[in-house]
């Protein structure tokens, strides 16, 4: 089975995934030193930590509960101590800060890897190849009134334009809205919404008009249902890879993937710090093999010696 059907196998109503485990368990132990780790946050990490977390038992390692109640949900288990790891998919916001203050949730940021955010349409559509961001803009910016792909650039059909996107607690949607609308959250609101990247995969797959957004990862996983488009950043037209997002060509849709640890969770569980130091020194190659970027090495030099200086 695949990482990313994997996560599509939701046996618990919480969407909670252990590894290596039963679905079950009390927030109570989430925090303890007794070897239980925790995870939520954002749909497009979570496949790289579960894919961490595999690996990581698989070498002798514990469990590791991965949950995907997106980026502000994540962050919202997390800021009140609730979870031990959250995953986000863009950086932790004011008000999330603000949050972990007032409830003494002191953390460490860590990078783990890179995302190519990744439009998408139906294989049908043979009309697009490539959209810049001002026409990105018009199809999204709060109060769009395009509806049809001839609306978008007169020499394309007339086809019904059918969105589908992340859902508003989703770090994917912040970092979108704020580098295609010039606002974080800044979005119409007539499209079909979901946390669960999958289920814009299904919407898009099967809508001839359909236009989507994700992380890379999941365009790599079902690239015989998609395809992907070029991204006009200014500089010409250029296809979301691992190369265009690592030299910084895919612009402005290349963006860092985030796990925030919990400092007390570091200090009283040994097995946390096995499971981030096991995860950094293998992030490269997870990378790959869940289908992610990997960050170069001077960066996860930099992660590694956070980690280091917090558990030290």
């Amino acid at each position: 089975m695949t990482t990313r059907a994997f996560l599509t196998v939701l046996a618990c109503t919480s969407v909670l995934l252990l590894v290596g485990a039963g679905c079950g368990g009390d927030d109570d132990s989430s925090s303890s030193g007794g070897g239980l780790i925790t995870a939520d946050g954002s749909s497009t990490v979570g496949p790289f930590t579960t894919k961490a977390a595999e690996d990581w038992r698989a070498a002798g390692g514990g469990d590791v509960t991965v949950g995907i109640s997106g980026t502000g949900g994540g962050f919202e288990r997390f800021c009140i101590g609730e979870t031990d790891i959250s995953n986000a998919s863009r950086a932790i916001g004011e008000d999330e800060i603000a949050m972990c203050e007032e409830n003494g949730v002191e953390y460490i940021e860590l990078e783990v890897v890179l995302d190519a955010l990744t439009n998408v349409v139906n294989v049908e559509n043979d009309w697009a190849t490539c959209l810049t961001v001002d026409q990105l803009n018009a199809i999204w910016k709060p109060g769009s009134k395009v509806e049809n792909w001839n609306q978008v650039d007169p020499s394309f059909p007339d086809v019904a334009l059918k969105l589908y996107g992340p859902g508003t607690d989703s770090g994917t949607f912040d970092y979108f809205t704020e580098v295609i609308n010039g606002d974080g959250g800044a979005s119409r609101s007539d499209y079909s919404p979901s946390e669960d990247d999958n289920v814009i995969v299904q919407g898009v797959s099967g809508d001839k008009g359909g236009l989507g957004y994700f992380g890379f990862s999941y365009f790599e996983e079902n690239q015989d249902k998609l395809k992907a488009l070029e991204v006009d950043g200014g500089g010409g037209c250029v296809a979301p890879s691992v190369e265009a997002a690592q030299d910084g060509s895919y612009k402005p849709l290349a963006r860092p993937l985030f796990m925030y640890v919990k400092q007390s969770s570091l200090d009283e569980n040994e097995a946390l710090v096995e499971f981030m130091t096991y995860t950094l020194d293998n992030a490269q190659t997870i990378a790959e093999e869940a289908q992610y970027v990997p960050l170069g090495q001077e960066i996860l030099d930099e992660q590694r010696q956070k980690l280091e200086d917090a558990t030290s």
